[in-house]
């Protein structure tokens, strides 16, 4: 009620024509999710259509990615994370979903946990929001179990720093079901040190099948 309400009063305007009426028109969208080279995730070599290679499977089984983090795509994400664009979730949400097939019907959505200063200058957690978007589109159930033992911030540090970083930031809450597929939800892949610890986190609390969706991909410079 919130987000239309807000509409009305500061209505958007399209990340990449300048429409009026959202963050991301129809015609922008189709140009993101248009084409995407699939290399790993993790590793960045050539993969097939599952987006993880061999030798990084067993992190996690598949993976998704929307698109490269530049042009349209780069400022939907800042406008969302570092603006307070709120109702961008949406588009976003459904970017992720344009890329996504059918999951199992016990597939449980986890969101990678925000770092709490991150929370209180947005005022929202990002990939709650999101996580709860697309559970709702597709009737799928949402867990927290997932959780940041630490609170360090990942922007302007090095990849070797991320690792470290990223190895000691998750842990969870109790034990996972092996029979359910767990889909880890994060926004932007760097290193892939996020992903990967978040996904070594689950598989230590008996998840056995975990995939993952991601909406951009950079590299670090």
């Amino acid at each position: 009620m919130l987000d239309i309400l807000m509409s009305f009063i500061a209505p958007h305007y399209c990340s990449g024509c300048g429409l009026v009426g959202s963050s991301l028109c129809d015609n922008c969208k189709y140009d993101i999710i248009d084409e995407l080279k699939i290399t790993c995730l993790l590793c960045k070599r050539p993969c097939g259509s599952s987006g993880v290679c061999k030798q990084c499977s067993d992190v996690f089984e598949r993976a998704w990615c929307v698109g490269n983090r530049d042009g349209v795509l780069q400022r939907l994400v800042g406008l969302y994370k570092f603006e307070r664009m709120r109702s961008a979730y949406r588009e976003l949400g459904d970017l992720i979903l344009d890329r996504l097939p059918d999951l199992p019907f016990n597939t449980v959505l986890v969101p990678v946990p925000t770092v709490s200063g991150h929370i209180r200058e947005r005022g929202y957690d990002h990939m709650r929001l999101i996580a709860r978007y697309i559970a709702r589109r597709r009737k799928l159930s949402v867990s927290y179990a997932l959780y940041r033992k630490t609170q360090t911030k990942q922007r302007q540090a090095t990849a070797k720093q991320r690792e470290v970083q990223a190895r000691r930031a998750f842990g969870v809450k109790g034990s996972l079901d092996g029979n359910q597929t767990y889909l880890l939800l994060d926004d932007v892949v760097t290193t892939g040190s996020t992903i990967k610890y978040a996904a070594k986190a689950l598989r230590a609390a008996g998840a056995k099948h975990i995939w993952v969706a991601v909406i951009a991909r950079q590299t670090l410079d």
